[in-house]
């Protein structure tokens, strides 16, 4: 159960089981000599990507940056959007989702260095009077434990919604909210656990302890002395001019991360967009071709780590995997939103990095990592078209009630207007999702690849929920505890 929630976190806004995969085919393997393959190779994978995702639907498309020694190149596969013919290349934007959280790890360190901070500081110093956050024995959560995901915290809310239609003021006050009355299960920096709102967290602090907002306390910091005239939380209009369309699960249009108020709210934890162009200039500072004042808070980005229980280690921002020698490392991050896959991966001691922007919501992380390991084999993923069709409210009333997994927890079903949400059990760490009927008893998840079937039994009374989690798991049967009366 343990395996299939950390690749739920990977298939919708992390990247445990692409870190996961890789540590698997470097279990045996010390880093190899780095050569990239040709523009003609890489185009070839991108093209058999697309046309697997989406066969001829000329709306999805993926863009590539690598940047080496020789210097940096950009291949890329697809259109802006459906019907529109503009290629993509390394200017257009896309939503790079939990990526963001690199830039909020480098405004942390960089805060740090300027000595506006310490590491070590509990994070209520920087928040309004009064604010309450959950300690245990004793121990309080610090900026560390916030930036490498050891505060305690959980993923999101675990009321939160796709569908939440409350301004992104409201969405903070709810934030704060959860966070006064959550408990922590265990002591801040004892344990890894994938968490946005951790994110979110750090950024209020940060943007508190500098009396101005996230947004611009990023611009003015990060962003604009690195040059990054494309990468922003609010795109210009000339912007949104090459944004390309995004995607969901089921390769429809997807709603924008900012349009989401529990989402807008969180931007230090997802709320960026960029292009391949702009994260290679950001991946040049990293690796030491181009000079800036950031260099150094960069570096501290990588010297303060924590285990990871697949193996791997999270910096402030980036996880560090480990092979053999203890001077050959991966640092990489993915990310997320309901219609864009991002990936970022580059080795220091190589000093070759590749960037991999997609405007659907299917994992690339593989491609990152392949390009780079080419002992790392490339995934055959897969996306099944589903048609909605409309169920009386009648047949929607019979599903609506618990349904539990032994061991797992509670899958709630809950009628919504005209509609069925599912709720995850709360350790999966995932909003509500809206579920499309697609027959009387099949529905699926737009938002990410999750399906659900309810089964009858004797007297045709329904007792058994089968959930197919994204990834291709196999389907947990969950038996129904609770029916409405």
């Amino acid at each position: 159960m343990r395996r299939i929630r950390l690749s739920l976190y990977a298939g919708l806004l992390a990247s445990s089981l692409t870190i996961l995969a890789f540590a698997e085919a470097q279990a045996t393997a010390s880093s190899p000599a780095i050569s990239l393959p040709s523009d003609d190779d890489i185009r070839n994978i991108l093209a058999e990507r697309v046309s697997t995702l989406a066969g001829q639907d000329d709306g999805i498309g993926i863009v590539v940056g690598v940047i080496g020694p020789e210097g940096r190149r950009v291949i890329s596969y697809g259109h802006l959007s459906q019907g529109d013919p503009r290629p993509l290349n390394g200017d257009t934007v896309f939503e790079i989702g939990s990526v963001s959280k690199v830039f909020t790890a480098l405004l942390l360190a960089d805060m740090v260095q300027r000595g506006d901070v310490a590491l070590g500081d509990p994070v209520t110093k920087y928040l309004p009077p009064g604010t309450r956050i959950a300690e245990r024995n004793g121990s309080p959560i610090t900026l560390l434990d916030l930036a490498t995901h050891t505060s305690g915290l959980p993923f999101m809310p675990d009321d939160a919604s796709v569908y939440d239609d409350s301004s992104a003021k409201e969405s903070a006050q709810k934030l704060y909210g959860f966070l006064s009355h959550y408990e922590l299960s265990h002591a801040p920096g004892a344990e890894w656990g994938y968490s946005n709102i951790g994110y979110w967290l750090l950024g209020q602090a940060l943007a508190s302890q500098a009396h101005t907002d996230y947004e611009t306390l990023l611009a003015t910091r990060i962003l604009a002395p690195l040059g990054l005239t494309s990468t922003a939380i609010t795109p210009s209009p000339p912007m949104k001019a090459r944004l390309a369309v995004g995607h969901n699960a089921v390769l429809q249009p997807a709603p924008p991360y900012s349009s989401v108020s529990i989402y807008s709210a969180m931007a230090a934890a997802g709320g960026l967009v960029s292009t391949v162009n702009d994260m290679l200039a950001f991946l040049s500072v990293c690796m030491g071709y181009e000079r800036s004042p950031l260099a150094s808070s960069m570096a501290l980005m990588l010297n303060s780590h924590r285990p990871i229980d697949d193996g791997s280690e999270q910096a402030l921002g980036w996880v560090v995997m480990r092979e053999g020698k203890s001077d050959d490392r991966l640092i990489m991050h993915e990310g997320f939103t309901w219609g864009y896959a991002s990936d970022v991966a580059w080795d220091p001691k190589n000093r070759v990095g590749v960037v991999v922007l997609s405007n659907q919501l299917a994992g690339i992380g593989d491609i990152a990592h392949h390009l780079l390991r080419s002992n790392v084999p490339l995934e055959t993923p897969t996306v099944t078209k589903h048609t909605e069709i409309k169920l009386d409210s009648g047949i929607l009333d019979t599903y609506v009630g618990e349904y539990e997994v032994e061991d797992e927890g509670l899958f709630k079903i809950v009628r919504d207007h005209d509609f069925l949400t599912i709720h995850v059990p709360p350790g999966w760490g995932l909003p509500k999702f809206r579920l499309h009927p697609e027959s009387g008893r099949d529905f699926f998840v737009a938002d990410l690849a999750l399906r659900a079937t309810f089964r009858t039994g004797p007297g045709g009374r329904v007792n058994e929920l089968l959930v197919y989690p994204p990834r291709g798991q196999h389907a947990l049967s969950a038996h129904r505890v609770i029916a409405p009366r």
